[in-house]
């Protein structure tokens, strides 16, 4: 974690990208049980091609210990592959380990229900830093980016600035190609919408919220839970001033389907007035979770 920490403070340094390392650990799952009268090996060499490609694509300059890589995984559910056009979903997870504990926590959960890509069997997936090679490469480029600054920007103080940048450059080129899943202001939960919630100047806090939750909260609590917590609290004010300006922010539920179970735990053993005020905060937020935010509010874990 030493070694991670490190690299989040060189990425800001990094002007550029090369092919030089793999971060990533990704497991890749196609989903295509809704399919009917399609035959699944083009999916099985699919699912092989996305895998090499997650993994042995090298992302960036950054150097990452075999142990150190970021774990996550993409699951891909197919609804519809006519003509070589895979229609479907895909839900991206990522963890991240938690300072002198076996305990590893959700950075990412997010589901886009948006995806629209061609592919035939056999067909070579191929990596460039600097155009778009095809619809699906973008897809996958997109979300190696956000895994690794959100990842950075947990380690570091904006230690993501350099990645954040690259999705910039994805979402501009890939909005060119009309395809969906990419326009501004098509859908408030949109790769455009995720790529603003966390750099528009209005909502951008939401990458503070990243590195006070997890450097100065979890990672602060294996020695004092007590002050690990309270810095947890303080992080989510932030979430109150998101959606102040922006109340159908995708941080937003981003933040809700990353962390709110585990807001139930760590708020388990907190005083009364703490778990009132976390209660407080979130209830506007999200009123439709009142059986999760209840047990923030009530000290339960079940």
């Amino acid at each position: 974690m030493k070694t991670r920490l490190f690299i989040a403070v060189a990425a800001l340094m990094t002007a550029g990208f090369c092919a030089s390392a793999q971060e990533l650990n990704c497991r890749v799952e196609f989903n295509t049980q809704q399919l009917q009268n399609v035959g699944t090996s083009v999916f099985q060499t699919l699912q092989e091609a996305v895998s090499e490609y997650m993994n042995n694509t090298k992302f960036s300059e950054a150097q990452i210990a075999s142990s150190e890589k970021i774990e996550c995984q993409l699951v891909f559910t197919i609804t519809d592959y006519t003509d070589g056009v895979a229609k479907g979903s895909i839900q991206v997870q990522s963890i991240r380990p938690v300072y002198n504990t076996a305990y590893t926590t959700t950075l990412l959960n997010f589901k886009d229900n948006k995806i629209d890509f061609s592919y035939s069997e056999g067909e070579p997936l191929q990596f460039s830093e600097n155009t778009m090679e095809s619809q699906l490469t973008a897809l996958l480029n997109f979300y190696a980016y956000l895994i690794l600054a959100m990842d950075f920007d947990s380690f570091s103080l904006r230690g993501g600035e350099v990645f954040w940048q690259r999705l910039a450059t994805i979402v501009q080129q890939a909005q060119s190609s009309g395809e969906i899943g990419w326009k501004a202001f098509e859908d408030n939960k949109n790769r455009s919408a995720v790529l603003s919630a966390y750099t528009d100047p209005a909502t951008r806090e939401l990458r503070d919220l990243t590195y006070q939750y997890h450097r100065a909260g979890l990672d602060e609590m294996a020695q004092s839970p007590d002050k690990g917590r309270a810095n947890i609290t303080s992080a989510l004010e932030i979430l109150k001033k998101v959606y102040d300006v922006s109340s159908m922010s995708v941080g937003l539920s981003m933040t809700k389907d990353a962390k709110l179970d585990e807001l139930v735990n760590v708020y388990s053993k907190a005083p009364q007035t703490e778990r009132e005020k976390v209660y407080e905060i979130l209830y506007p937020l999200f009123p439709t979770e009142t059986t999760r935010l209840d047990k923030i509010k009530k000290g339960q874990t079940k």
